[in-house]
């Protein structure tokens, strides 16, 4: 057993900042344990035009599939991850984007856009994101889109996305993709103090009887390890793996526990409760001109459904300008096997529909045809259905049963509705009328709501920004408190995504960055204050109904 400081769990957006942060205190040790492999074992990983390949690289993907969406005709849809150094950050788009500040006016006080905005600026300082130059079709988007309402943003940072249109900021230097790993530690000093294992799997935590997180128990090369935790463990391995972990080690739904004969430390009905995503359903279209732009830039949000509840003004959608030539082949490589029946999906399946993609992609008339090729995909960015996660097993390498309850609300599938018809508007608006595009999906016959509401079943995806399993709140019934502290526990904070109530409007990313940065910075304000771990005192007892067993 060796001993550290703080235990990371998860090298994904949020730990590698989390890590790197708290080994700044050079007299302190720090373990960071990622599941999955070195990011410079796959150099598409760190490369910023490596983006589409590193998406379809199942060595660095997490492959998880939902339960059987009723309202989503029936689907298991795709939840992938990314797990490798650096998470999600290592082979996404790579955009860049904080919120609006009234995403966080849902956020607890401490958390609102003033309170967080330094915040976003020390992380942007060593991140030193970029935003790709105009091209002749985003220009004609943009134009487009202001005959619709959308108005030119030049800064979507500025906490403004009320009805804008504009250019994103993307995490990448030159030919470099700046993910956290990269930005945070790969370029950073080297510290002696903080050490990082790749391809170890974490167990569970374990807990002494006075509920303080005292070790962590994870595999590596096949063989059994402990680590020790002189102070905290930091949990940030996703909103679909750490409430998965949290309940493996006796934290969450008493009765659900003792149905796997997991002996209760903690009862937390709220874990795993209240999770959420981006749903996305796209509009294609071609046009007998070249889409000259290789990355998808350009980014727009919108109020487009009125009769929401949400504030006034505040946008609840986002509207991705994607130009096919950027990946299309690769997209197609990675969605396509997961539309196969379960009993078929597979490594040979995924193989053989990969290698017939290849095939036909280099085909000249389909080279031809994907240059003029694009889409606007609509993300429903303020999403009111409610989901939740359950294990299957007491293995950790078994994925969590997942239900995202896509579409439960009604509202969800309104609001995506009428995103299509917005963007049908855009289309054929300014500019871009003049490249002559034409509707390929859902097609020009699909018009009803009734048909469009069954186009957007049969066809939605994930954005990958699942959220809300750890909610944070300032009651007692939350999982954590503002200071990312769980409550009825000591020695444990969660730092990911699944501590957000309710995701911003936009990419998940720069938030997640920004929780792990307040997650270090409230240890080390702590430690400054002569509190090592937690305020015992204010843990040890756990509000409105969640107590030890």
């Amino acid at each position: 057993m060796d001993e550290f400081d703080y235990v990371v769990v998860g090298g994904g957006s949020a730990g590698c900042v989390a890590a790197a942060e708290l080994a700044k205190d050079g007299t302190r040790r720090v373990l960071m344990l990622e599941s999955g492999p070195r990011a410079e074992d796959h150099p598409e990983s760190l490369d910023a035009d490596g983006y589409k390949e590193a998406f379809i690289n199942d060595h660095i993907i997490w492959e998880r599939f939902s339960t059987p969406q009723p309202n989503a005709a029936k689907q298991r849809v795709f939840l992938g991850t990314g797990t490798v150094l650096g998470g999600s950050g290592s082979v996404n788009g790579m955009v860049y984007t904080r919120g609006a500040r009234q995403d966080y006016d849902e956020w607890p006080e401490g958390w609102r856009w003033d309170d967080v905005q330094s915040d976003f600026e020390a992380l942007e300082s060593v991140l030193r994101p970029h935003k790709r130059p105009p091209t002749k079709w985003t220009e004609a988007c943009i134009d487009a889109a202001e005959q619709h309402g959308f108005r030119r943003s030049e800064d979507l940072n500025d906490g403004d996305l009320s009805d804008v249109i504009g250019y994103e900021w993307m995490s990448y230097d030159g030919q470099q993709r700046r993910s956290s790993y990269v930005a945070f530690i790969m370029d950073a000093p080297t510290r002696d103090n903080l050490v990082i294992e790749t391809g170890a799997h974490v167990q569970r935590v374990v807990f002494d009887d006075d509920r303080r997180a005292r070790s962590v128990e994870y595999v590596l090369d096949g063989e059994p390890r402990t680590a020790a935790v002189r102070h905290e463990v930091i949990m940030c391995a996703g909103a679909l793996e750490t409430p998965k972990l949290l309940m493996l080690s006796g934290v969450g739904p008493a009765e659900h526990l003792r149905q796997f004969d997991i002996p209760v430390v903690l009862d937390q009905p709220a874990i795993g409760e209240n999770l959420h995503d981006h749903p996305n359903v796209p509009v294609f279209c071609k046009t007998p001109r070249e889409v000259d732009a290789l990355y998808p830039q350009l980014y727009s949000f919108y109020r487009t459904h009125t009769g929401t509840d949400l504030p006034a003004g505040q946008a609840d959608t986002c509207y991705v300008y994607w130009p096919a030539p950027s990946s299309m082949m690769q997209m197609v490589k990675r969605v396509l096997p997961t539309m196969l029946p379960q009993w078929l999906y597979g490594p040979r399946s995924k193989r053989f529909i990969r290698m017939m993609a290849e095939i036909v992609f280099k085909l000249p008339p389909v080279k031809a045809f994907v240059r003029g090729l694009f889409g606007i995909i609509i993300i429903l960015g303020k999403p009111k259905s409610r989901g939740r996660l359950r294990l299957q097993s007491t293995d950790p390498r078994v994925q969590a049963e997942i239900d995202p309850a896509y579409y439960d609300h009604p509202e969800d599938m309104e609001t995506l509705v009428r995103g299509v018809r917005k963007a049908r508007e855009i289309l054929n608006a300014g500019e871009l009328a003049t490249w002559k595009t034409w509707e390929l999906m859902p097609g020009k016959r699909t018009t009803s709501d009734k048909a469009l509401r069954r186009y957007i079943a049969r066809n939605m995806l994930t954005t990958y920004h699942y959220a809300g399993t750890c909610r944070m709140g300032d009651d007692g019934a939350s999982v954590v408190d503002l200071q990312l502290r769980m409550r009825g526990l000591s020695g444990i904070r969660v730092a990911d995504a699944s501590i957000m109530a309710m995701v911003p409007v936009s990419a998940l990313n720069a938030p997640s960055m920004l929780i792990g940065y307040r997650a270090a910075r409230f240890v080390r304000e702590g430690q400054r204050q002569g509190d090592t771990a937690v305020d015992d005192a204010a843990h040890a007892t756990y509000a409105n109904g969640a107590t030890s067993a």
